[in-house]
């Protein structure tokens, strides 16, 4: 690989995907430092890396709204850049087609995806196997990069980092209790429950989007410490990011904000439901800890993604988790 090699990484999934897409840029970034890197992500998580430091471009695009109008003219966007190279993250077809059509020298992507065949190398993609998807992702990169891949790393602007300054004056953890997926959240009284046995010196802060904003209030209510504050739908994601990058502690569940913590580097206490850490996308901060059911449960994991509800009814690979196992990663700090 050329050292000013014009690469493309392609990463149109979910927050949480786009985020651990940043080891990539990152690895790249420090063993090809004159290689112009540009990146796609779809609309709405454009702004985790709207300000990037080393991004030369960055490929919007919108599934929402004429999804495949869109696309044709993000390929049309991609073949006039005449890539070196263009990365695929992804195993699903849309952007597999994209990858084949876009003219690049050379496609790397996973055998997963339908259209792999146009590839001029693919590799497989296990989950389950313990391996976290950041080293899953960097195989299409390790033949030219280095054996191991940088963590992931996002950067707020000095706009975001000046608007949570003046949260972060006194002592303060975060939580980020709620999930896309039912079953992948802890239940909102062991929430409640948990922020009543965080000491009241430290702030508590809520995080979340504006469609978490009624559950977060929820959680509150019943609660007794006095030091609470609902943030979400408050806070732009890498705001977010900068808030959890000096907490004491930052608590979620297996979903977004816990990669956002993985990419500051922030002190992370992850709390799995019905997924577990052995599908690979566990915390990465230096200072992080799984916290998981106690008990042994067949019906764990039910799923890669989670479910709307549980299949067996029961939720005890929620309910079993105790307040007193989320709160050692406090004792220990």
């Amino acid at each position: 690989m050329k050292t000013d090699s014009k690469i493309l990484v392609i990463q149109t999934a979910f927050i949480g995907d786009a985020i651990l897409a940043s080891s990539i840029l990152e690895t790249i970034r420090k063993c090809l430092p004159k290689a112009q890197i540009h990146l796609l992500v779809r609309k709405g998580n454009h702004s985790l890396y709207s300000d990037h430091p080393f991004l030369a471009k960055l490929h919007v695009w919108d599934k929402e709204n004429g999804k495949y109008k869109n696309l044709r003219r993000i390929l049309s966007s991609v073949r006039a850049e005449k890539y070196d190279l263009v990365l695929n993250l992804q195993r699903f077809g849309a952007t597999g087609l994209l990858t084949a059509l876009s003219g690049a020298k050379e496609k790397i992507g996973f055998s997963k995806n339908p259209f792999s065949f146009f590839f001029t190398k693919k590799f497989d993609h296990q989950i389950g196997d313990g391996t976290h998807e950041i080293e899953r992702n960097h195989q299409l990169v390790k033949s030219f990069t280095q054996v191991k891949p940088e963590k992931p790393k996002l950067y707020p602007s000095q706009n975001e980092l000046k608007k949570v300054e003046q949260l972060q004056r006194e002592k303060y953890i975060t939580l980020s209790p709620t999930s896309v997926w039912f079953t992948k959240q802890w239940s909102e009284n062991k929430w409640s429950s948990l922020i009543d046995a965080i000491p009241s010196s430290y702030k508590v802060y809520l995080l979340g989007s504006p469609a978490d904003r009624k559950a977060c209030e929820k959680i509150i209510e019943n609660t007794l410490h006095r030091n609470v504050q609902v943030l979400a739908g408050k806070l732009s994601l890498l705001e977010s990011a900068a808030i959890m990058a000096k907490a004491e502690m930052n608590y979620c569940n297996d979903s977004a904000p816990m990669h956002l913590a993985s990419a500051m580097n922030a002190p992370t206490t992850a709390i799995f439901c019905s997924t577990v850490p052995a599908f690979g996308f566990g915390p990465l901060s230096d200072n992080s800890y799984v916290i998981e059911t106690e008990e042994e449960l067949t019906c764990r994991p039910c799923g890669l993604h989670g479910h709307k509800a549980c299949p067996k009814g029961h939720f005890k690979c929620s309910m079993t988790i105790s307040i007193r196992q989320a709160l050692k990663p406090i004792e220990k700090g």
